[in-house]
């Protein structure tokens, strides 16, 4: 068993023990200061973990992947918090959100931390598919909190799309456990990844093959891969700007991840499929695709989250590719890409709470009004685009 207090568990207890408390304070600004507090300390427990790792456990597992992934979770999810704060209380402030509708905002903010950093550190590849859907179901709830038509029609179409993703996935997961027991038998074993990457060259390579297929297209719908992106648009443009950081910011890597695991799993055994090809023919088409939709878009919010299946394919495609190089160029673009959708967007939160709308047409004239707002706007869309000398170029 884990140490009660290890970084990896207070990576996953302080998000817990917050939503618990936050989900009985009453008041706007004390629960937006505790949800600050909550995930500074959970991203000071992450970084913890490049000084010292736990052994893997059945359960919990820490290494070079996903260390990277958990610690630029956590920033995330603490800057995002703090943009959050004063996004929300405006909100508050101009009446297109009440206290009744925020009551649970920020319980549900920390159960969406604790969902992703569980999805990351889980050697149970059941677990991880448990901490995925938690994370689905709690984004659903938020996407859908300004409670207009709009917002719940981009909720539903969220909740039915992941619903049929996340399925998918299940049944993927299910399929790798029929393809471990017979060499594994019955029981934990047979679902915790570290035991799994040690024999998966004995492991039935067809149910393997059948397994990844379902898993490409379930967890792909969470990626946001097209054609499997349909609820990512509208969940970006009609939920609050903070949920929308996260999602582009987070909760994509996050599924990401998960397939990256099987990927694994399908290299090492010298039978089944290369994994590969289908995850760059993937990230291709999500790149062109996107590519597409991008032109003579009207809602900036809605412009930026076909820019993340942009970025979302050509990520795909780098791991896809495989090897040293191309593993390190889809980890430093996720990274920069995280870093700077999510900055993006707090832009673009103040700046519609600013002009009132988030129609790119009714936005011009910002580096004269307001010119922090505006020239961050457009340092955002620079580095973005990919230009050089910024992280992602």
């Amino acid at each position: 068993m884990t140490a009660p207090f290890e970084p990896v568990t207070a990576v996953l207890v302080i998000p817990a023990l917050a939503a618990a408390l936050l989900v009985a304070l009453p008041g706007y600004r004390l629960t937006a200061t505790l949800n600050v507090i909550a995930t500074f300390l959970t991203f000071l427990a992450a970084v913890s973990l490049f000084f010292g790792r736990p052994q893997p456990t059945s359960y919990l597992l820490v290494d070079d992947l996903n260390n990277v992934f958990i610690v630029l979770t956590t920033f995330v999810g603490f800057t995002t918090s703090v943009f959050s704060a004063s996004y929300i209380g405006h909100e508050l402030e101009i009446g297109r959100l009440t206290p009744r509708f925020l009551r649970f905002y920020h319980a549900m903010y920390q159960l969406l931390m604790f969902a992703m950093n569980l999805a990351l550190v889980a050697n149970n590849i059941g677990l991880i598919w448990v901490a995925i859907e938690l994370a689905t179901l709690t984004t659903v709830l938020m996407v859908g909190i300004y409670r207009t038509h709009e917002a719940l029609e981009a909720a539903w179409k969220y909740f039915i799309l992941g619903s049929v993703g996340i399925a998918l996935a299940l049944f993927g997961t299910i399929l790798v456990y029929m393809a471990a027991r017979p060499v594994l038998g019955e029981g934990l074993d047979a679902m915790v990844w570290t035991v799994l990457i040690t024999r998966a060259s004995a492991f039935d390579p067809a149910l393997l093959n059948v397994a990844f297929v379902f898993l490409l297209l379930g967890y792909g719908t969470k990626v946001g891969l097209a054609p499997l992106h349909a609820w990512l648009p509208d969940a970006h443009a009609e939920g609050p700007t903070p949920i929308s950081a996260v999602l582009s910011g987070l909760l994509l890597n996050v599924a990401l991840y998960a397939l990256l695991r099987f990927k694994m799993l399908l290299a090492l055994n010298p039978a089944a499929l290369a994994p590969g090809p289908l995850m760059v023919t993937m990230g291709l088409i999500s790149l062109v695709f996107a590519a597409f939709m991008l032109y003579r878009r009207r809602d900036i919010k809605r412009m930026f989250a076909y820019s993340s299946i942009e970025h979302m394919g050509i990520i795909t495609f780098a791991f896809g590719m495989g090897g040293p190089l191309a593993n390190f160029a889809g980890l430093l673009h996720m990274t920069m890409h995280s870093l700077t959708k999510s900055a993006i967007f707090f832009a673009v939160g103040h700046i519609a709470q600013v002009k009132g709308t988030q129609r790119i047409a009714d936005m011009g004239g910002l580096t004269e009004t307001n010119p922090v707002l505006g020239w961050g706007l457009v340092l955002g869309v620079v580095a973005i685009a990919g230009l050089p000398p910024l992280g992602i170029f």
